[in-house]
């Protein structure tokens, strides 16, 4: 499939209008990539409500979840540089992993959310690393590893960023500006630095509303003791959208969900990866590790979300029992969403890669109306 982008413009044009005059949006961006080139970037409204600054090319923004999908890349380029397959048992790189039964556990294992590590028992503030790692060395898995899978939704960053310490050397925020972040000049950071602060757009919550679809685990979410409440508020703290709006927090590398940037340069990276690796004269991953991308290791219902998901090595896919696709428009693409509707993903097979971030949020954890019509213009033509 071949976009025209005059064409592709005209069709997303009024479908983005749209998700300001109707869908109630403040501020946001849409990109889109194919075959390593920019052919469709909009921008409009405010950074704030109060509408006293402009969304311009420059601004960046919170992308919650969908840093999981950067975060899943730098791990596989550290055990690509180092020759390490995912087959491989975690305990090999990170020994004291191997505690409470999880000896066993492959990274594929891990990168697929089949671990079992969603939640912790012990109770450990988000924003102390070296407690949450230690929490999760002792942790017992929650099912039989490998059997199934669910969500991890906070518990996932950290397993990433400690990987990446282990295998590659260095934090995975520091891992990502020079191993992606500098070589391809992407405006995105994991650990933003001061000077940036000035451009961010302000994080606004979700309004009150009607629960969004699948139901029962919105509904669990609300309610204390339920195992959807436990796997997102574990390890806690950080549970405003507010509180992601101090530069103090910004500036933390939280894995799970603190990175920003702008939807070109997500779009950017994305497009990398749709181009079997390579972008601007440089190949940054090789077909086999692009396999792990594109390769599905875990289809079927959800342990937390309650409802079909499917995983490669890091990244989420659509699943075989999806009824609406959410990441393109082939069997090889795959991508991560955010919390309240920013979304980003691959398509190899059509070498399109495609970014939505925006700064009112929506009750929605998987990608929502926003983003998703403009997926389907995408791949729809008329």
């Amino acid at each position: 499939m071949q976009l025209d982008p005059h064409e592709l413009r005209q069709r997303l044009q009024p479908l983005f209008q749209e998700n300001f005059a109707r869908f109630g949006e403040i501020g946001a961006a849409v990109s889109v990539w194919q075959n390593g080139k920019s052919i469709v970037d909009l921008h409009g409204g405010f950074r704030d409500a109060h509408c006293e600054h402009a969304w311009t090319p420059d601004t960046i923004v919170l992308i919650w979840s969908a840093t999981k999908g950067i975060g899943s890349a730098c791990v596989l380029h550290a055990l690509q540089e180092n020759k390490i397959d995912i087959g491989r048992r975690v305990a090999e790189f990170w020994p004291e992993f191997a505690q409470a039964g999880k000896d066993e556990i492959t990274l594929g294992q891990l990168l697929s959310h089949q671990a079992g590590l969603c939640a912790l028992d012990r109770k450990v503030d988000v924003l102390d690393y070296e407690e949450v790692i230690r929490a999760l060395e002792v942790q017992k898995p929650l099912w039989s590893p490998g059997t199934v899978h669910g969500y991890h939704a906070r518990t996932f960053g950290f397993l990433l960023d400690e990987l990446v310490r282990r295998v590659g050397g260095k934090p995975l925020g520091e891992y990502w500006r020079k191993i992606f972040g500098d070589p391809l000049d992407l405006d995105f950071w994991i650990g933003l630095p001061e000077k940036e602060n000035w451009r961010v757009a302000t994080m606004y919550a979700a309004k009150a509303g009607k629960p969004p679809e699948p139901k029962q685990f919105y509904n669990d979410l609300t309610k204390r003791g339920t195992f959807a409440r436990k796997v997102f508020t574990s390890p806690y703290g950080l549970h405003a959208a507010s509180a992601m709006n101090k530069p103090e927090l910004r500036a933390l590398p939280i894995v799970s969900f603190g990175g920003i940037g702008s939807a070109n340069s997500l779009a950017k990276f994305y497009a990398m990866l749709a181009n079997g690796g390579e972008l601007e004269g440089h190949q940054f991953l090789s077909a086999k590790t692009l396999g792990w991308m594109t390769a599905t290791l875990a289809d079927g219902i959800d342990r937390v979300f309650q409802i079909p998901t499917a995983f490669s090595a890091g990244f989420m896919k659509d699943s075989k029992s999806s009824t609406r696709p959410n990441f393109g428009g082939s069997t090889s693409s795959f991508g991560h969403p955010g919390a309240g509707g920013s979304h980003a993903f691959a398509d190899p097979e059509n070498k399109i890669s495609f970014a939505y971030l925006m700064n009112q949020m929506e009750q929605s954890v998987l990608p929502n109306e926003k983003s998703l019509r403009l997926v389907e213009a995408i791949n729809n033509p008329l």
